[in-house]
């Protein structure tokens, strides 16, 4: 079936090219042009994927997240001019699960748009083993394997390496993972968080020559990209 995608975006210029260049690839488009209309066309549509631009008129974009959490678990993609940090992070901490700068290119964004309704996908599944090239983690089990070799994790660097499979290609912010992992007293220790993001990398193997599967994004967390497509 064709996947919906909401776009809240007050802009008519960019509402236009986002609705002419998903259309082009296949996609069924819906179009909001500040934070009250999104909201409505939200609960009518029930779309597959809602973008999101944060500056709109009346309620703003990070209103938007926090109000469409209370009900709905349809993935957000922010899409942002603004070039603080702090606003992406809150709109990931309230509940967006990415981002994109603008301005950004078509093929990008198709691409965390797939990313988003493959998550999506996989959680109605619930797949009880994340697969991604020669990286195994049995959930059930609690065992991780790379290629034929186990890897021995502590049960905080499994907790964290859970943490970011099941959101593969999500960004997990700082404040998410520490709060998940470590709990809520811990959610200002970055440090220990970079120290144990280290040591995973360094567990998995990865070619320090080549991309890490743990992805950094600077300032604000990490993200899990997947090896194969």
């Amino acid at each position: 079936m064709t996947a919906t995608i909401l776009v809240i975006e007050d802009e008519p210029q960019m509402r236009r090219a986002l609705s002419a260049g998903l259309r082009a690839n296949g996609f069924a488009v819906e179009l909001a042009a500040s934070g009250e209309e999104g909201l409505d066309r939200l609960a009518l549509v029930r779309p597959d994927v809602v973008l999101l631009d944060l500056t709109l008129p009346g309620i703003d974009g990070l209103e938007v997240v926090t109000r469409v959490r209370e009900w709905s678990l349809v993935p957000i993609i922010v899409l942002s001019a603004r070039e603080s940090e702090r606003d992406k992070v809150i709109a990931l901490d309230r509940g967006a699960d990415d981002y994109l700068t603008k301005p950004f290119g078509m093929p990008e964004l198709l691409a965390r748009i797939r990313v988003a309704l493959r998550h999506v996908a996989q959680t109605d599944g619930a797949e009880p083993v994340f697969v991604d090239g020669d990286l195994r983690v049995d959930f059930a089990h609690r065992i991780v394997t790379l290629g034929n070799a186990e890897v021995h994790l502590t049960p905080t660097e499994y907790e964290l390496l859970r943490q970011l499979v099941v959101n593969a290609g999500k960004v997990m912010t700082h404040h998410m993972l520490l709060e998940r992992v470590w709990g809520p007293a811990s959610v200002d220790d970055t440090q220990y968080l970079r120290t144990y993001v280290n040591q995973l990398r360094r567990k998995l193997s990865l070619d320090p020559s080549q991309p890490s599967r743990i992805v950094t994004e600077p300032g604000i967390g990490y993200r899990y990209r997947r090896s194969t497509v």
